[in-house]
């Protein structure tokens, strides 16, 4: 385990401080921080992020390759909340938050960013995050993996025919953030969005994640493995479904791919 040194975030008179009760590392290189995650989760005594400066093999949802050359984000945390299934997943929306918060504050930026249902960060308009959430022996335990494109995107010709385009934070802002100083500044703001979702419970995190939801009101199209559903973005309902409200009628979906 590394130490936990203070990360100095331009625009701010105090470093992040790492948050007590989680263990950080830094590899070198690694083929992918979630399988590494996966490999010693039955060893770690309490949370853990685990950082890549390079990955050789990421993935994101459903098996998709993901580019992550170096000086991108690529970084995992290993939980046991002692939750349900149900719980689990409701991370994805605490971790939305928290990258949300250590860019803005990594930029001092207020202005471009939302969050695409269920695990995408955006910053004008452009794919820069996505979040990947995998259940991994012990039972009950969680991964959470995160990508950023810090300063590359992958090339437009490698997205899938109507994804969004992915953009990098550097390209978008002109500011260069580092690996170690994103971990820090994320690892500070997640430890105060999950203590808030223990405290209170879900309700605050949607209220919190709808505020700064992309689309929200709006059409959109959302592709299960089975069916495509066109309709306005009415809400997130209190299990982190997504509510549209089709020519159908309204419905709720648990898992599909977005497209605005």
């Amino acid at each position: 385990m590394s130490t936990n040194d203070d990360a100095m975030v331009p625009g701010r008179e105090a470093p992040f401080a790492w948050p007590a009760g989680y263990g950080r590392r830094v590899l070198a290189q690694v083929d992918s921080t979630n399988a590494e995650a996966a490999r010693v989760a039955d060893t770690l005594s309490g949370p853990e992020w685990i950082c890549a400066l390079d990955q050789t093999a990421a993935r994101g949802r459903r098996g998709r390759a993901w580019a992550s050359p170096a000086g991108n984000f690529a970084a995992s945390l290993v939980l046991r909340p002692g939750d349900g299934p149900e719980a689990l997943a409701l991370r994805s929306f605490v971790a939305s938050l928290a990258l949300h918060d250590a860019l803005s504050g990594l930029t001092n930026l207020d202005r471009g960013w939302a969050l695409k249902w269920p695990n995408d960060v955006l910053l004008n308009g452009g794919k820069l995050a996505g979040i990947l959430l995998e259940g991994v022996p012990p039972q009950g335990t969680l991964v959470i993996g995160i990508g950023v494109n810090l300063i590359a995107a992958a090339p437009s010709e490698s997205v899938e025919p109507g994804a969004l385009q992915p953009v990098s934070l550097l390209g978008e802002t002109g500011v260069r953030v580092t690996p170690e100083a994103l971990l820090d500044a994320l690892a500070s703001a997640y430890a105060q969005w999950e203590d808030r979702f223990a405290t209170f419970g879900f309700a605050p995190i949607r209220a919190a994640w709808l505020a700064r939801a992309a689309r929200l009101g709006e059409t959109i199209t959302a592709r299960t493995t089975r069916e495509t559903h066109v309709g306005r973005f009415d809400t997130v309902d209190d299990s982190g479904q997504l509510v549209l409200n089709t020519s159908n009628g309204r419905i709720t979906i648990a898992a599909a791919d977005v497209f605005f």
